[in-house]
């Protein structure tokens, strides 16, 4: 006997009985499984809805020519973001800003200058208005249209300052990958900012035409005459 007037064999019955009651209750949760399965239907991971920009635009095809850029402009699907806003998730760690979604560096970029600053929301209509201006103009993915512009925008050589003072000469350099995506995204904002000053278009249309011209590689958009300008000051101090 034990100590609280129990036989030995008493524990071994409830032991032999544990196995049972767990199969049971295996068997009744494969009935709630099955009946489950029957009344709805599971969720599958293929099955969720595409993510597009603006509820409109997919990042599928989306093709970068320079091979250089591929791992610096994030327009992948695994990128794909509803809206160009991540709260700065992306300025925490040096260049950590190249796995951000392209478009919203671009909308990032339409913040600066005194006035503008902070106003997300501001710059995420004008780029969603921009895009739509885009595609009824070239018929085309303006995420596409976008990526081309600033492939086309981003200079490929500059030139920068060697020695102390008193002898300063400038010497040309190649430019690096995120550095002339930096440079393309700064120079399609700043072309758009100058181009919508005392003009009667808005800044909408603006962006859009600045766009257009430089995924086309014309002259007349101000970010692909800077990056002319300065590859050949860069050719002239090679």
């Amino acid at each position: 006997m034990s100590d609280f007037g129990e036989s030995p064999h008493d524990d071994n019955n409830n032991f032999e009985g544990e196995p049972q009651q767990a199969a049971q209750a295996a068997d009744v949760w494969i009935e709630d499984e099955d009946s489950a399965t029957l009344n709805g239907p599971m969720i599958v991971a293929n099955e969720w809805p595409e993510i597009k920009l603006f509820g409109r635009w997919s990042c599928e095809d989306i093709s970068i020519s320079d091979i250089s850029l591929q791992d610096y402009i994030a327009v992948k699907e695994k990128f794909a973001r509803y809206l160009p806003h991540s709260a700065g998730r992306y300025a925490a760690k040096r260049f950590r800003k190249a796995q951000c979604p392209i478009v919203e560096r671009l909308t990032c970029g339409l913040m600066m200058k005194g006035r503008s600053n902070g106003k997300k929301l501001l710059a995420c209509r004008i780029v969603k208005h921009a895009f739509e201006i885009i595609h009824l103009l070239t018929s085309e993915n303006p995420l596409q249209v976008t990526v081309n512009a600033i492939v086309n925008a981003g200079p490929r050589e500059d030139s920068t300052r060697i020695g102390r003072a008193g002898t300063v000469r400038r010497q040309a350099v190649d430019v690096s990958p995120l550095r002339r995506v930096n440079q393309a995204i700064w120079l399609i904002c700043s072309g758009t900012r100058e181009a919508a000053f005392r003009n009667i278009k808005t800044i909408a249309e603006c962006l859009a035409d600045e766009i257009i011209n430089a995924a086309k590689g014309s002259s007349n958009s101000y970010a692909i005459k800077k990056k002319d300008e300065l590859e050949r000051v860069a050719k002239s101090n090679r």
